[in-house]
């Protein structure tokens, strides 16, 4: 699909209200441990497979067209196939997988072809076995996902390797983007780390910091012109940024968890109903939650609306949310701006000049709302 047919799309979504992406995680259960996972992976009550396709055909009749599959590990549900087919066959999506692809042989990689998945991404951490697996605590796991992104590959399908970066792997990332050119796959390269499932921040010690941040930002491999990248925006004054929307999450695409609990985006913990109770129609269009993400502009955000980086800054509300407000500054992105350009942001100019941070009792946990017990797949 073209970027300028997306584009258009997105924009007549955005003005008819229509969630045109929505990720599914299918179950939180992996058979891989990474050492940066925010998520808990007992099974607390997956949706059945009656359940999920129930919500397909919601989501398909609300308007979705882009369906992103991911988990956990999705190939550990056993209707995983069923479930596709369902979904690409029956409903039509337009479906993107997200997997480590250990349990993706020939077979499984020709079943994904005749399906015609949009795209595979498979997160490779290092392309060094001994950095990977230590990552994943799975020994083997770099060999067999490898593996897999071949069997893909040869079946003419869309491979993307996705790399979080961080302190166990900081050297070896273009040593993927190497391996990723050498397969004709393309890469991903992401310094997010997100919290833990329960509110517990001491994951965050595993992101890069500053200086690598900044090596990273002047990789011309990576960025193209870096004195044009890393230049500090010359439409911060603009008033017309002040107006724009923070972020696409509850505006054209939401998260829906294995539990059937409805979010703004994967990274943005804020419950906003469950699809075991309401219509995803309702909760898109009538969730008090959802409505009051969609009602933040730039302009309404604390601290960042006098920021130097207010037009440029990659800010995430869920990571602010997840700091205590939505409407505040991201730090993972305040650090980032500052990496980018050698130029504080306003949140760490008023830290500095601040007393000592709020207790971490202040922080907040991803919540889930109550739901009904139901078997697994």
């Amino acid at each position: 699909m073209s970027v300028s047919l997306l584009q258009e799309m997105t924009e007549k979504a955005m003005a008819r209200n229509i969630p045109i992406s929505v990720q599914v995680d299918l179950t939180y259960r992996c058979n891989e441990r990474c050492v940066h996972c925010y998520l808990d992976h007992d099974d607390h009550g997956e949706m059945t497979t009656a359940e999920i396709k129930h919500l397909l055909k919601e989501m398909a009749e609300a308007g979705v067209f882009i369906l992103t599959l991911s988990g956990g590990e999705i190939f550990l549900r056993k209707d995983f196939f069923e479930l596709l087919e369902y979904a690409r066959r029956d409903l039509q999506f337009c479906v993107k997988l997200k997997t480590n692809a250990l349990l993706i042989r020939e077979r499984e990689a020709a079943r994904i072809r005749d399906l015609g998945v949009e795209s595979i991404q498979i997160s490779i951490y290092s392309h060094r076995p001994e950095v990977h697996d230590a990552i994943t605590l799975v020994p083997g796991s770099l060999k067999r996902s490898i593996d897999a992104a071949r069997f893909l590959k040869s079946q003419g399908l869309r491979v993307i390797f996705a790399n979080v970066l961080m302190t166990q792997n900081m050297a070896d990332y273009p040593g993927v983007r190497a391996l990723a050119a050498e397969l004709g796959i393309e890469s991903t390269l992401d310094p997010t780390i997100t919290p833990m499932m329960d509110g517990d921040r001491g994951v965050l010690s595993l992101g890069v910091g500053r200086d690598e941040l900044r090596q990273v930002f002047r990789d011309t491999s990576l960025v193209g012109d870096a004195e044009e990248f890393c230049a500090i925006s010359t439409n911060d004054s603009n008033e017309d940024a002040l107006e724009n929307l923070p972020c696409s999450a509850g505006h054209t695409s939401c998260y829906v968890s294995p539990y059937g609990d409805v979010f703004p985006c994967v990274q943005f913990p804020l419950p906003t109903g469950n699809v075991r109770r309401q219509r995803f129609i309702d909760i898109w269009r009538h969730s008090d939650e959802m409505n009051d993400v969609r009602s933040i502009r730039v302009k309404d955000l604390s601290t960042c609306t006098s920021c130097t980086h207010v037009s440029s800054c990659s800010r995430c509300p869920g990571l602010a949310f997840m700091e205590g407000n939505m409407r505040g500054p991201s730090s993972q992105d305040c650090e980032r701006s500052f990496a980018r350009t050698g130029v504080p942001s306003a949140n760490m100019l008023a830290k500095a000049k601040a007393k000592p941070a709020r207790a971490a009792a202040n922080l907040v946990q991803i919540r889930a709302l109550p739901t009904m017990a139901g078997a697994t797949a």
